[in-house]
């Protein structure tokens, strides 16, 4: 009986599972990279805003503390976007012509908010509080990075879940003493693990209930 399929069948069947085999794994890693790309994650991208607010000047040149501008972080969801009038505090005095601050005078005449664009922002489905976080020992710079040498502000991390349960899975290595969370400068001590574990259990935090689904998910 002749032969159905000729001999280099076997070797043409190995070299496609072979070739799929590697399809697949080369179109898993692209798709990976694209996910994690700045592309999707907008990480390290400064975003455009109707005034080119520099985190970098305020804080560190002029020594303006976080609370001034985002006065409900402490007390709050939310850290608060400063309305005109805050701005103006300042601006009424300084810089008073400059034509980049015009959209801020104009909006103090019209009434009209300026309109931000978002820079760090979580999915609907998730639900992150500023005040529980401050309050329990996380700094300013754990989530957003180093503002202070911002001169246009951008997400410093992803905020994707992989990335919020490094902190909640060990919350001693990040977690700092409840007066240096609006210092930009702070650096964790060589016994970092140590003192941290000492902070965790003095503000009372509940390490088992940080991993539990329903606790960013409501």
């Amino acid at each position: 009986m002749p032969q159905i399929f000729r001999r280099r069948s076997n070797s043409v069947a190995r070299a496609s599972i072979l070739g799929v085999v590697l399809l697949l794994g080369v179109g898993g890693w692209t798709l990976d990279a694209i996910w994690w790309s700045p592309h999707v994650t907008r990480v390290n991208v400064p975003i455009e805003q109707p005034v080119p607010f520099s985190h970098e000047h305020h804080y560190t040149g002029l020594g303006i503390d976080c609370r001034y501008c985002h006065t409900s972080v402490e007390k709050s969801s939310t850290a608060g976007i400063p309305p005109t009038y805050t701005c103006m505090t300042c601006h009424s005095q300084l810089y008073t012509d400059a034509p980049l601050l015009e959209p801020v005078r104009r909006s103090l005449i019209t009434d009209t908010p300026l309109r931000w664009n978002k820079v760090n922002s979580v999915p609907d489905f998730v639900y992150f509080n500023h005040s529980i976080h401050v309050n329990k020992g996380i700094g300013c710079s754990t989530c957003h990075g180093p503002v202070n040498k911002m001169p246009l502000t951008w997400k410093a991390n992803t905020l994707y879940m992989k990335w919020c349960l490094e902190c909640h899975r060990n919350p001693a290595q990040f977690i700092r003493p409840r007066e240096e969370v609006f210092n930009m400068g702070w650096l964790p001590p060589a016994d970092q693990l140590a003192k941290g574990g000492e902070l965790v259990e003095q503000y009372h935090v509940n390490t088992r209930q940080l991993t539990d689904c329903s606790m960013c998910h409501r």
